[in-house]
C-alpha cells in the first residue's frame, strides 16, 4: 500500500475517534453521572448554600406553609424571613440531601424495574423533618404544617417510557464510544506513513471535540432555560444546570487541554530532532 493511502486510512481514523470524543464523553456522563444516584446527590448537594436556590425555596416552601394554614398575605413576608433563615441551617442541607435521594431512587427503580405508570414519591419524612426544625426555630405557624403522607408525581408515564429507551442505549454507549474512539485513534497512528503527525492529528482532534462538548453544553444551557415556564425560578435553575454539568464542563476543558499539550509536546520533539541546515558555501 502507498503511503497516500496510508495517510488517506489514517486520517479516517483518526477523524471518526476524534468525531466519537465527544459523544462518548457525553454518555459517560449520564450514565456514570446522572444515573448514579450517590453521585448525582453530591452533584446537588453544593446548591443548598446557592443564594438563589435558598430564595426559590423559601419562596415556594413559605406559599405554601401560608396557603396550607390559611395565614393570609400579612404574614407571608415573616414565613418567608423564616423558611429563609431555616435554609442556612444544617437541618436544611440535610433535608435538601434526602429530597433529592428520594426523588432519583424513585425514578431510577422506575427506569430499572420496567413497570409502567407514572414516578410517584412521597416526601413526607422530608416535610416532616423541616416541621421539627421550623417548629425548634420558633417559625410562625410551623406547628399548624400538615405532613400528609402525600405521593408526589415526579415523571409522567409518557416520559418514564422515553427515559427507559434512552437511558439502555445511553448505557451501552458509554462504554463501546470511548472504547471505540481509542481503538481507532491508535489504528490511525499505526497506520499512518508518518505517525508523529498521526499523534499531532489526533492530538488537535481532541482538543477540537472537547472544544465542540464544551459548545453543546453551552448551548443546551441557553435552550434548557428559554424552554422553562415563567412559573420556574430563572436563578435557581441555572444553578442546578451549572451544577449538574460541572463534570461535563471539566471534561471538555481537560480534552481541550490535554490534546493542544500533546500537540505541543509532538510538535517541539520534531523540532529538536530535526538536522540543522548546513551553511551554503560561498
Amino acid at each position: 500500500m502507498s503511503s497516500r493511502l496510508h495517510n488517506a486510512l489514517s486520517a479516517a481514523l483518526i477523524a471518526l475517534a476524534c468525531l466519537l470524543v465527544p459523544f462518548g464523553a457525553l454518555a459517560a456522563w449520564v450514565s456514570y453521572g446522572l444515573a448514579d444516584t450517590g453521585r448525582y446527590v453530591t452533584a446537588m448537594a453544593p446548591l443548598a448554600a446557592d443564594p438563589a436556590v435558598r430564595d426559590a425555596v423559601a419562596d415556594t416552601v413559605g406559599d405554601g406553609i401560608v396557603r396550607e394554614t390559611d395565614a393570609g398575605a400579612p404574614m407571608r413576608p415573616f414565613v418567608h424571613d423564616a423558611v429563609r433563615s431555616f435554609t442556612g441551617t444544617d437541618a436544611f442541607r440535610t433535608a435538601w440531601a434526602s429530597g433529592n435521594r428520594a426523588v432519583h431512587d424513585a425514578v431510577l427503580r422506575a427506569v430499572r424495574d420496567g413497570r409502567g405508570g407514572e414516578v410517584r414519591v412521597d416526601l413526607a419524612p422530608v416535610a416532616a423533618e423541616v416541621k421539627q426544625q421550623l417548629a425548634a426555630d420558633n417559625v410562625p405557624l410551623a406547628d399548624r404544617i400538615p405532613v400528609e403522607h402525600t405521593e408526589v408525581a415526579v415523571l409522567p408515564a409518557g416520559e418514564l417510557d422515553r427515559l427507559r429507551r434512552g437511558l439502555s442505549v445511553v448505557e451501552v454507549a458509554a462504554f463501546w464510544l470511548p472504547v471505540t474512539a481509542a481503538l481507532l485513534a491508535v489504528a490511525g497512528i499505526a497506520v499512518a506513513a508518518c505517525r508523529r503527525r498521526a499523534v499531532t492529528a489526533t492530538a488537535l482532534g481532541t482538543a477540537l471535540g472537547g472544544a465542540f462538548l464544551a459548545l453543546a453544553v453551552f448551548l443546551g444551557r441557553r435552550l434548557t432555560l428559554a424552554d422553562l415556564p415563567e412559573t420556574v425560578h430563572r436563578p435557581a435553575a441555572e444553578a442546578v444546570y451549572d451544577a449538574l454539568t460541572a463534570t461535563l464542563r471539566t471534561v471538555s476543558w481537560l480534552l481541550v487541554a490535554v490534546g493542544l499539550a500533546v500537540a505541543l509536546t509532538t510538535w517541539l520533539i520534531t523540532r529538536h530532532r530535526q538536522p540543522p541546515v548546513a551553511a551554503p558555501r560561498p
